[in-house]
């Protein structure tokens, strides 16, 4: 890899999120979308370095316990003749295999990717093969697809197995080349997703000189995008600065 692209720097920034609300067809209501992990990474970084030397002018929600499922809770939810949560999901995989159109894949894998982000859920997300699935997303020439694609690799990788199997399947050079889409919520979660998957093992896979040159732009970009520059600034301070 020479250089990423990045002629639409300015127009990625200037772009207003486009990201489908829970009450949205594309969207399971009682679950959140792939922005709150890559905020989450910003959070995280706050709480394990000293405060970085910049203005924040955007909060960031904290995530609450009930966010969240375990068993109990899910088979309250779930009842006596309700669908187990595996196979509710497994559901989803052989409809989204079996999907003839653009529109019902994009609401399926939007779907999977906000059932990613629940720690009850990654079991089932690598016996289900979603993670597999989620890169596949990023292959497809939809946009879409490889929004909600990147968005439920960045829910799921803060998990050190899911993000093993995601490297291992080949998934970082697919996360880097989201840097350069012209999409601004798959660049967000693209460097949400490297921030929690770089760790010594793959550490000179993906702080490479062209990789790094791209999100120091992106972190020097406070003016036009404070949550840009955030993430970008908590990813090289945690993964560059020792470098």
């Amino acid at each position: 890899m020479s250089s990423l692209p990045f002629g639409s720097f300015h127009a990625i920034l200037g772009q207003r999120a486009k990201i489908p609300s829970p009450s949205s067809r594309f969207f399971h209501r009682s679950v959140l979308s792939p922005s709150f992990r890559a905020a989450a990474a910003v959070q995280h970084h706050r709480r394990s370095t000293p405060p970085l030397s910049f203005k924040a002018a955007t909060t960031f929600k904290s995530f609450h316990p009930y966010m969240f499922t375990n068993k109990r809770r899910q088979e309250e939810r779930t009842g006596r003749y309700g669908t187990p949560r595996v196979q509710y999901l497994q559901e989803l995989v052989s409809q989204f295999q079996n999907a003839t159109n653009e529109e019902t894949k994009e609401r399926i894998a939007a779907n999977l990717a906000n059932f990613a982000y629940d720690p009850y859920n990654y079991n089932f997300l690598r016996q289900l093969n979603v993670l597999e699935l989620f890169l596949d997303c990023i292959t497809e020439p939809n946009e879409k697809l490889v929004e909600f694609g990147v968005g439920g690799i960045c829910n799921s990788c803060a998990d050190p197995e899911n993000a093993a199997v995601i490297t291992n399947c080949g998934g970082i050079p697919l996360i880097i080349q989201c840097l350069s889409s012209p999409v601004r919520n798959t660049v967000n979660y693209g460097i949400g997703a490297l921030y929690y998957i770089c760790n010594e093992s793959n550490k000179e896979e993906i702080v490479r000189p062209e990789v790094v040159d791209v999100i120091k732009k992106y972190a020097a970009a406070g003016s036009v995008s404070v949550n840009f520059s955030n993430l970008a600034k908590a990813f090289l301070d945690k993964h560059v600065s020792q470098v």
